[in-house]
């Protein structure tokens, strides 16, 4: 059944919470033209884990709907979370991750050679976190500089080297960073753009801090990928917007921007790197460009059936999982989890996995150690509890870094420990 978006119900409790709104107006068209296709509940903010089983009763819980735009077609959430909660204090840190660490190295390199930069040169990543990738830009003796919000790793770049201003980014602040500093040859935002309400804004700030012959450099998770994987646990109260080749045009053009280059890298399970120049230098998208658009346009992604289809996906993919689990527990076996991330908790909570199912997970981050995941209050201890414990099986629930984590436990495998890969499809490894 289709049901239009302001037939939602909303939780009453919830909805007159002064950290959350819901949006009416698609954030690409402004038009109020959004169709629900996948509620996946009231939960939790995804990174707000636990300090003690005392926080478990005041938990607050959110609705989490995804909604497709029929004019523009920008898949996003409506449920919106003052960015002051969400981003201020923040526990993702990007350099605990090896196969990370290597994409960040490739990725300066292919920005430094293809802009030809120089020590003269200044590169600017918004939503910098702990400097990771900026630091593969010093070493090939490109100046940077780095803005995040949160305090707390904007003092962990600092500490490693990195100027980082500590603050959001948009338009106003853009054209402070400019007077201050002047042009920068390329801004780079990996996995913030879907975390913007005023996307417009966010991305006239990016124009108006590169020179005429800069580029904006954006790296998000590509709507294709989810579609075609089922990875509906990438929806989260963080991540607003779901991108698409076309609707990121749409939105550039609004921006003053047009998309010269795009680029589908393998890293977070299939993302985009799209590379936008000004207007006035550009004149249009590239012919590149264009054609992926139709091609979309022929695989249904401008069609709001397409996410029926999804949504009847993500219930195959909850059961299946669920199923498994129950099997294996009636069974007798053990079942622990690999990696509290944000993603992983979308689908413990989605799933109801519960600590019956899954007594604990283990993470590399420090900054979540003795913690507990939102909404399920699964404890995360640390990785060494894998050989401690040896449990019989492993729901790897930080899918994208699969290979590596599997590689990383090759003594758990070969003591006779089994893997769990909840996404594309529900596989035991």
């Amino acid at each position: 059944m289709v049901i239009m978006l302001m037939e939602v119900m909303v939780n009453p409790r919830m909805s007159k919470s002064p950290v959350y709104h819901r949006r009416e107006t698609c954030r690409a068209c402004g038009e109020r033209s959004l169709r629900l296709f996948l509620p996946l509940g009231n939960q939790p903010l995804a990174n707000s884990f636990l300090k003690s089983p005392e926080e478990f009763v005041d938990e607050q819980f959110f609705p989490l709907d995804t909604v497709f735009c029929e004019i523009c077609s920008l898949v996003q959430i409506p449920d919106v979370v003052d960015p002051e909660v969400l981003f201020r204090h923040y526990l993702y840190v990007t350099g605990t991750s090896e196969t990370i660490a290597q994409h960040n190295r490739a990725y300066a390199q292919t920005v430094t050679d293809m802009l030809w930069l120089t020590q003269n040169d200044l590169v600017i990543e918004v939503a910098s976190n702990d400097g990771s990738l900026l630091r593969c830009f010093q070493e090939l003796g490109v100046r940077t500089l780095g803005v995040d919000p949160a305090t707390n790793v904007a003092a962990m770049a600092r500490a490693n080297g990195v100027e980082t201003i500590n603050e959001f980014f948009n338009h106003e602040a853009a054209k402070r960073i400019r007077a201050e500093r002047g042009p920068a040859k390329a801004v780079i935002g990996n996995n913030v753009l879907a975390h913007v309400d005023d996307t417009q804004d966010f991305l006239r700030g990016c124009k108006e801090i590169i020179g005429q012959d800069g580029l904006v450099i954006i790296e998000m998770p590509y709507l294709g990928d989810l579609l075609n994987r089922t990875e509906y646990d990438t929806i989260y109260h963080e991540h607003l917007c779901y991108f698409s080749v076309n609707s990121l045009m749409r939105l550039c053009e609004s921006a003053g921007l047009r998309i010269v280059r795009m680029d589908h890298v393998p890293i977070h399970g299939g993302s985009l790197r799209m590379h936008a120049g000004h207007v006035e230098v550009h004149g249009n998208h590239s012919a590149q460009v264009l054609d992926w658009a139709e091609e979309e346009k022929s695989k249904g992604f401008t069609r709001f059936e397409r996410y029926e289809q999804l949504a009847k996906s993500v219930e195959r993919s909850r059961e299946t999982l669920m199923e498994l689990l129950t099997r294996l527990k009636a069974e007798g076996k053990t079942v622990a989890g690999y990696g509290a991330a944000a993603k992983g908790n979308t689908l413990l909570n989605y799933c109801r996995i519960t600590t019956d199912l899954l007594p604990y997970v283990v993470d590399k981050n420090p900054l979540k150690l003795g913690m507990y995941t939102p909404g399920m209050h699964i404890p995360v201890l640390p990785v060494s509890t894998l050989l401690e414990r040896q449990p019989d099986y492993l729901l790897i629930l930080a899918w994208n870094f699969g290979e590596e984590i599997m590689r990383q436990q090759s003594e758990y495998k070969a003591r006779g420990g089994k893997f769990i890969l909840p996404i594309p499809e529900v596989t035991v490894v």
